[in-house]
């Protein structure tokens, strides 16, 4: 396991005009995901953050293979999903591992069964795929405690085990689904360390799903924002609160009444209004105010000013 810290500006993935819907055989739901176009860089840390219900883990299905019938493109080193998937170029973090809680089998075991995947019941486990577990265990720090049953691992040492079995089957993505899930704020800074030296070491290419800014700024390079599209993509710090509000628009409204973020196109903007914009890497996808309107509609539960 090697790589190249550095990132290539080349994609490792690409997402073209991607649309899905649960339900397309009524055109009046809207889709799950609208029309997302991204490329995931190589070697590059990002973050995808939304909303629960806001698409991310329909993105993340379709990128692992798991459902097909969507619009548009996905590739994965040119490859569709299904024929990434079966050469296992990506390695998937799940948030729930509780198939692997429930058997009496050490950490060392769980790390390596992708790896082994395919391997004679017979014939045991080639030296060359056991010293690659090995070797996944320690860059992850969890050879200490690799004979240890999963089931009496803490949130955090668990989760490195998961990271150790993806990479023990040479992936060269690095899928996290909601990471810090159930981590204390400890064991979220040992995180955001160890994605950082994966990084570092490796040359991974890591995506970070997940609802939690503070995850996503701590650990990752860059940051696309999905509520059913995208709404920014670029690095964690030209975030402003209205691009936020927006993306997190239906979370509030469930708390505070219906929100919503007056957003429009640069060329719109006159230069003398100090308006602040988001810039997409050469991509425009609609870029916000700094400020927000909130409309209190009748029945809403909107109240007086």
């Amino acid at each position: 396991m090697s790589g190249d810290a550095s990132v290539n500006s080349e994609p490792i993935i690409r997402y073209r005009g991607v649309t899905f819907s649960y339900d397309r055989s009524d055109s009046t739901v809207a889709p799950a995901l609208d029309r997302v176009t991204l490329d995931i860089r190589r070697g590059e840390r990002l973050g995808i953050l939304g909303p629960n219900g806001g698409g991310k883990s329909t993105l993340l299905k379709l990128t692992l293979g798991l459902l097909t019938g969507y619009s548009g493109t996905i590739e994965i080193e040119g490859r569709d999903p299904h024929a990434a998937a079966s050469q296992r170029l990506i390695g998937y973090v799940p948030q729930r591992v509780e198939a692997e809680l429930a058997f009496p089998i050490s950490a060392r075991h769980a790390a390596s069964m992708a790896a082994t995947l395919g391997c004679s019941a017979f014939g045991g486990v080639p030296r060359e795929i056991r010293e690659r577990v090995e070797r996944a265990l320690e860059v992850v720090g969890a050879s200490g405690f690799a004979d240890k049953p999963v089931g009496r691992l803490s949130g955090g040492q668990l989760q490195r085990v998961m990271i150790a079995r993806a990479l023990a089957s040479n992936a060269k993505i690095l899928l996290l689904d909601e990471p810090t899930v159930g981590i204390d704020p400890a064991g979220q800074r040992q995180f955001a360390e160890l994605i950082a030296r994966l990084h570092d070491e490796l040359g991974l290419t890591t995506v970070v799903v997940s609802h939690d800014l503070r995850t996503v700024a701590a650990s990752c390079d860059r940051v696309a924002c999905l509520a059913r599209t995208l709404h920014y993509h670029d690095s964690p710090q030209g975030l402003t609160p209205a691009v936020l509000a927006e993306v997190f628009r239906h979370d509030a409204a469930a708390v505070f009444g219906d929100l919503h973020v007056d957003a429009h196109r640069a060329s719109e903007c006159g230069h003398d209004h100090g308006h602040e914009h988001g810039h997409e890497n050469g991509h425009d996808h609609g870029h916000t105010h700094n400020h927000s309107h909130r409309h209190d509609h009748p029945g809403g539960g909107g109240g007086k000013p």
